[in-house]
């Protein structure tokens, strides 16, 4: 079930529970962390040491960026990377191990669509770590390095190690490390006996409980054209213990010739995508599975897209599509209504 309306506009999770001070009975936790930003936000009437919290959430985070930053030079992901022997067993972390599993999964889910192994080509293209001049490789090049990728060539073992198939195989798990830390630090505010807060980390959200008015947590969507503020909101969904990730093309790209070229890539053909999906934003019981799915759903396109996350249960998609004459089309998917403010 599809419902479409014409809009001038882009996705990306704008927080509106930030615009204003906290309210007596309120807790507002935020820092920096993943080379990004996080805000917390705790509906309690007294909140047994804060300061205790607070230093919990921040070791978890750092918990988390030391498994999984490609940043970190002694990170776990980083020694997974270097690991060049098929024949070795690596064994993994609680955190990594569960990443790893969710995200092979994922990457089966979606035929391919999503996949934590193509960091070789976008170094190629100029957005990774590395940076580089952002232009358009040749195809040469792409071929050549296109069988060093797929997230098949890695084994995930029931004994919490993994083997890689071909020793040129890294992994990136930035498009899922994030909704990850959300998820694991919603876990660690329900376990003290908290059951009303948000988290959000670089855009990702987790919202459980109400919020402080006993209402639902409204969450904005912005719309970021390029030259458009962070805090312009274009859509409100209300969430109530549900996740909420947004993937899209509209921040991090580069034009030649009036053709944009996406830091996202289609895992198949080492190209950015080219699918007139400018925005995916998945509701989810959990972040990382929205997370990942956003970014999938962005190189399926529309009709795969909208057709997976109809299949599945409890997910929801609002998708953005780029029309040839600049407008934009709203597509929806069939349970998606029941969010809408």
């Amino acid at each position: 079930m599809l419902r479409k309306i014409i809009k001038s506009g882009c996705l990306i999770i704008c927080i509106l529970f930030l615009a204003g001070s906290a309210f007596a009975g309120e807790m507002l936790i935020s820092g920096k962390t993943m080379g990004t930003t996080y805000n917390i936000k705790v509906v309690a009437d007294h909140v047994q040491n804060p300061a205790l919290l607070e230093n919990k959430i921040n070791k978890r985070l750092d918990e988390i960026n030391q498994s999984m930053s490609i940043f970190i030079k002694d990170s776990e992901i980083s020694k997974f990377n270097a690991l060049s022997n098929i024949e070795d067993k690596f064994y993994a972390s609680d955190d990594f191990f569960r990443v790893m599993t969710i995200a092979k999964s994922l990457y089966k889910l979606t035929d391919g669509a999503w996949d934590g192994t193509v960091m070789p080509l976008v170094n190629l293209w100029g957005f990774g770590k590395k940076g580089g001049k952002r232009i358009i490789p040749k195809k040469e090049e792409i071929n050549r390095l296109l069988p060093d990728t797929g997230f098949c060539h890695i084994e995930i073992s029931k004994n919490r190690y993994f083997v890689k198939k071909k020793a040129c195989i890294t992994v990136d798990l930035a498009s899922v490390a994030k909704g990850y830390a959300v998820d694991q630090i919603a876990d660690l505010i329900k376990k003290k006996g908290i059951n009303n807060f948000l988290v959000e980390i670089g855009g990702e959200v987790y919202a459980a409980g109400l919020r402080n008015d006993g209402k639902k947590w409204k969450i904005g969507i912005n719309s970021p054209q390029k030259d458009s503020s962070f805090d312009q909101v274009y859509k409100v969904v209300e969430l109530h213990d549900r996740a909420l990730a947004t993937s899209g093309d509209y921040r991090i790209f580069f034009e030649i010739d009036g053709k944009r070229y996406s830091h996202i890539l289609n895992p198949k053909t080492g190209y950015p995508v080219s699918n007139s999906v400018v925005s995916v934003s998945i509701i989810a019981d959990t972040c990382m599975f929205a997370d990942g799915l956003a970014t999938a759903v962005v190189v399926m396109g529309a009709t795969k897209g909208l057709e997976l996350i109809n299949s599945l249960n409890g997910v929801e998609c609002l998708m953005v599509i780029q029309e040839k004459d600049g407008n934009f089309i709203d597509l929806y998917s069939k349970g998606y209504s029941n969010y809408e403010s």
